[in-house]
Formats: C-alpha cells, structure tokens, sequence
C-alpha cells in the first residue's frame, strides 16, 4: 500500500463528511461558532463572498424591476398570527421579545418593562411587509409591486451547522403583489429561474428546478418551486425557493386595490428567497480534502500573487514585478493580490490552498529574469502548473476564469447526474438506499399514494425534493436532504 498522501484537511471527506465540512470553513477562515447558541460569526473572508454573492445577485432581480427596501426586525405577534398556516409553519423556531429593558435586582440584570405586546423577531417577513403594501396599494396603477430586502432573520434551530442552518442566517427576501394569478404564477418561475442563472453560471452549482410536494410547500402557499443540489455526500439541499401564494396572504393581511373594472378585489402575491445556506452549498459541492474550491465568479481573492523571497522586506525588485503585474490585472476588473504576509512561502501556498482562490501565481528570481509568472489552478491542483510570459498571463487571465468556472461545473453536473437513478416501484427506493447507495432517485409521483412509501421514507430519514419540471410533474426526486 503506497503512503497515503498529505492533505490539509485533517478529516477527509471519506473519513467523516460533517467534519471535514467544519474544518474546511475553519481552515479557509470564513467562520467561526459565536457565543450566541446557534448563531455564527462571519469572518471577513467569508462575509466579503458573501458580498460578491449579493452584489451579484442584487443585479440581476434589479433587471427584473424589483427595488431594495427595509422593513423592522420585530414583527408584533398579532401580525404573525393573522396567517394561521403561516405561523403554524413557523410557531417552534420563533425567538419572542416580551420586555423592553433591564432593571438591577439582588445585583444581577433581570428583564422587566413587560411588553403589552410581544414581538417575533422576524423568521420570514411576509405579514409586517403585506402590511405596508396593504397601505401602499390602493390601485391596479400601484401593480405589480416588486419589493426585496437583505436582512438577517432567526428560526430558532434545534440541531446547527455554520452556514447550512443557524438560528440567525441573512439572507434575501422578495415580495411581489399583482393583479392576476397568471402574473404571479409567472413571476414565481421567472425569480426561479434567476436562482438557476445565479446558482449555475456564478457558483458553478448545478441544480434541479421543480415544483415541491404538497407536504413540502412553503406554510400558506399555493404553490413553492425550488432549486436542488446534491453535495459530495449525496445529500440534497434546497439551495433556493420561489412561493407563489395566491391570495392567501393578502386576504389575511388585507392587500386590497380597485381593479380595472372599478372592484374591489385581493392583491396577488409571491415571496422568494436565498441565504447563506448557499455558501455551505459551495463548500460540500466543490471542495476538496485540501479545503475550499471557490468559484471564480464570486471568489474574494480570484488571483493570488506569491513573491518567493526569503525576506518580504527585501523582496526588491520581486515585490515590484508582482505589485505591476496585480495593477494589470486589476485593470481588467479581476480581483488580484499580492500576498505581503511575513511568512513561508510554502505557508502562503496551503493558505491560499485551503482558502480555494481560483489560481496562484508564484513569482522568484526566475520568473523576474525572464519576465514570466507560474501559476496554478485550484480546481486542478499542482497538475495545472504552468509557467507563461507575464504579459500572455495577463492576456489569458479572464479565459483562465472562465475555464476554471466551466470546469467546475461540469464536474458538479456529472457528480450529479452520475448519482441520480431512476425507480418504479416503492421496493426500487428501498432497494437503492439499503445498498447504501448516495444521492437521489426519481420514481413516478404516483408512488406518493402507495402507503407503503411512508415506512421506507422514514426508515432512511428521506423526504421528496421536488417534481423537476423537465419531467412535467410525473416524476419526484426523493433522498436524504441537510
């Protein structure tokens, strides 16, 4: 048996799947467990991915109309309760404020000051935000009206993981109010679609689009379609979800305009939402046991720059050649640096590694001699090496990007498709799992009334992932899911 080679992630993924995916965020920086049951800090590595991810998405809904605003924390209880399906969904996971100060008793702090009303720190934001639009709509003139904010919510989880479910995670939230049904059935699968573009042609995530079960339905909606990934474990994760709600929450909250003819009738509406769950999708679909692959497209670092010197105060005309080369590259609007840390160079290289930026530039005495740079690609690793002139570097930079995305991706897309099989029968499912067997199955949706299914499912902890559009609504993904 050949030595078994070194990797930067202690456990690897086939050692234990949940621990190397804790030690990949710690190796990489990006986040750490707060002090606040639950809840996480944000480093500045991992929080300035997540800023490329909202500039860029923030973009894209804007080309479809919609407009940025901001709405309380603190819901009143009274207006989470005008939606019996909607709080029922969400009842356990609410954090409740009941007092509005502190008072001193026998030397220690106690809450005191009992609200006359308590508030719910906001899980979701459909009721206060249906509210004011139940104030801003008094016209079909004042349709459709497409509202998003950016904003941390709390669902206060039982079992966590950074990232994938935290009692505080942020997130966006789209509202829309219309006039007609077919307008809002329509915008519910346009914001799907830009999840899709987003998740695929930014964070190289390829994704399932369809329709959730009735069981698994947004609380409240008329209908929830949903992008779904499959991890390296085989598990799936709901990576984002667009409601249509009909008229049920505006009949509720009383969303009301006069329409054409001069009636009065109910605003149409949609909600939509991704959060910082998608960075863990990152994670478990991409990286390595060396740690983070980040996708180019978002990466905070997208070129990484290593002067090889003994001594970075005397780098000399090294540090210069890298500083010139970065002032290129930034003109071409990549996010470059120049690593001035005093440390190893070999230390840089696995930090820069476990880190996942896209490509690593080294540069020494060598390379400023003859004016050349070599450089490494991430998703392929020290295979990828390769030593070019500094101007034909600078010259292929983008294309270099580009490949490293599609590279990914199709990576992603095979490990997907080579990990989703096809069923029949109720006896396919459990066949597939006993086997041990990861990923998903695809069986007819008519399996959804076999009584039989109940037991299988709840044997191998399974739940229905969605009803791929593709297939029409006569086929169901179902599997394992974080």
């Amino acid at each position: 048996m050949g030595k078994k080679a070194r990797t930067a992630i202690t456990s690897t993924r086939d050692d234990d799947f949940a621990q190397w995916y804790q030690q990949v965020i710690k190796a990489a920086d990006m986040a750490e467990n707060s002090p606040v049951r639950g809840c996480m800090i944000i480093k500045p590595y991992g929080f300035s991915l997540w800023e490329n991810m909202q500039r860029v998405f923030d973009d894209m809904i804007k080309e479809h109309g919609v407009q940025n605003a901001y709405f309380p924390l603190l819901i009143p209880l009274s207006f989470i309760s005008r939606e019996a399906d909607h709080v029922e969904g969400f009842a356990k996971e609410c954090a409740v404020v009941t007092h509005h100060r502190l008072e001193e008793q026998d030397g220690e702090l106690v809450p005191a000051g009992k609200l006359e009303e308590p508030y719910v720190i906001r899980p979701t934001s459909e009721t206060i935000i249906g509210d004011a639009m139940a104030r801003w709509i008094q016209s079909y003139r004042d349709l459709p009206l497409k509202l998003n904010q950016w904003c941390n919510v709390m669902r206060w989880e039982m079992r966590t993981r950074m990232f994938l479910r935290t009692s505080e995670f942020l997130w966006q939230e789209g509202h829309n109010a219309f006039e007609n049904a077919e307008d809002a059935r329509e915008d519910s699968l346009k914001m799907l679609e830009a999840y899709r573009v987003f998740a695929e042609d930014y964070l190289a995530l390829p994704v399932f689009t369809g329709e959730k079960t009735e069981d698994e339905r947004f609380p409240g909606a008329d209908a929830t379609y949903t992008i779904e990934a499959i991890m390296q474990d085989g598990k799936a994760l709901q990576a984002g979800t667009s409601h249509d709600l009909g008229q049920n929450f505006a009949k509720s909250i009383g969303i009301k305009f006069q329409n054409r003819e001069g009636d009065e009738e109910y605003a149409h509406t949609t909600s939509w939402g991704i959060s910082t769950r998608l960075i863990g999708g990152m994670i478990m679909a991409h990286g390595d046991d060396d740690g983070m692959i980040m996708p180019p497209r978002v990466a905070p670092q997208q070129i990484i720059i290593l002067p090889v010197v003994k001594n970075i105060d005397e780098g000399g005309e090294v540090i210069e050649f890298a500083k010139k080369l970065v002032g290129e590259l930034k003109k071409q609007g990549l996010r470059a640096h120049v690593d001035m840390r005093d440390m190893r160079t070999p230390d840089k290289m696995w930090d820069s590694i476990k880190k996942g930026v896209p490509l690593r530039v080294e540069i020494g005495n060598r390379e400023l001699e003859n004016g050349e740079v070599t450089f490494v690609r991430r998703d392929i690793g020290r295979d990828s090496k390769e030593t070019i002139s500094s101007d034909a570097f600078v010259d292929r930079a983008h294309s270099l990007i580009y490949e490293i995305h599609n590279f990914m991706l199709e990576r992603a897309k095979t490990f997907r498709d080579d990990n989703t099989s096809e069923g029949s029968s109720v006896d396919d499912i459990d066949e597939f799992f006993k086997s041990g067997n990861i990923g998903l199955i695809k069986v007819p949706t008519t399996l959804l009334d076999d009584e039989s299914l109940e037991k299988v499912m709840k044997e191998y902890s399974l739940s229905t992932r969605c009803m791929p559009f593709k297939d029409e609504g006569q086929k169901v993904l179902i599997g394992k899911a974080y």
